[in-house]
């Protein structure tokens, strides 16, 4: 299949981020193909985060391009991006703590549709999102935990709580920054799983330093290093390639981008 004919759901052209002469994204141009898992990986340090950041324009670039369902979004202020269906969950676990999980996927669910303000609204006149709200704690394996406190769920149960709270923002792009983070391995294994799973029927981009996480569910991986893409393809492509474990040696092992 041509390039042409590849059905390409997120692409930047020359993206650039600059900080007083500091280079953090370098003339990066991302394709990410509709459906797919794509990972964004490199060493720390390496642009990840601000290129979220530019993506979801929490920063705006320099200079550069980004185009969703072909459509130019550079210019679009954060609020307009998560209405086009670009939904980023961040590093840090964003969860009510002091509210169950139904309350939480709730609260989601009321802001799309845009009633997230109406204090006066009844309790009762919100329940017809209770069942949406518990179809999405089933799809992350915690509906059984739905009167539950947020912050009694272990490390773990919270990450899928925060991808079910994602979820309830029906996006068509799940930006995923750093979904297992701080986790043991068998969190690790789960979230996975869970990734896997809601993926089917939209694309995920994901800043992950896991290996175990990129090369078991990624379809596409694209390397940066020093604010530049370093190298792109799949698990096997990027991880016998000699420029990827030079860039890897002294912040991670280089038997880690083998795990």
């Amino acid at each position: 299949m041509t390039d042409k004919n590849k059905d390409y759901i997120l692409t930047t052209q020359h993206l650039t981020k600059s900080f007083k002469g500091f280079v953090a994204v370098n003339d990066v141009s991302l394709k990410i193909l509709r459906g797919n898992i794509h990972a964004l990986i490199g060493p720390n340090g390496a642009g990840k985060t601000t290129c979220f950041n530019l993506l979801t324009k929490f920063l705006d670039p320099t200079e550069g391009s980004i185009f969703f369902n072909s459509e130019d979004i550079t210019k679009e202020k954060p609020a307009e991006i998560a209405r086009r269906g670009i939904v980023r969950s961040f590093q840090i676990s964003a969860v009510f703590p002091h509210l169950t999980l139904l309350e939480n996927v709730r609260i989601a669910l009321q802001s799309k549709r845009k009633t997230s303000f109406q204090f006066w609204r009844s309790e009762e006149s919100l329940n017809d999102l209770n069942q949406k709200a518990l179809e999405l704690l089933n799809a992350v394996e915690l509906e059984s935990f739905h009167k539950q406190l947020a912050v009694e769920l272990p490390y773990g149960r919270k990450r899928a709580l925060e991808i079910a709270t994602t979820l309830a923002l029906e996006p068509e792009l799940m930006l995923l920054d750093e979904p297992t983070q701080g986790m043991g391995h068998e969190d690790v294994d789960h979230v996975m799983k869970l990734i896997k799973s809601v993926s089917s029927g939209r694309t995920i981009l994901m800043v992950e330093h896991n290996m175990k996480v990129v090369s078991g569910i990624s379809d596409s991986i694209t390397v940066l290093s020093r604010g530049s893409i370093l190298a792109e393809g799949d698990y096997q492509t990027i991880s016998t390639n000699p420029e990827v474990m030079t860039a890897y040696m002294g912040t991670q092992a280089t038997e880690s981008v083998h795990e």
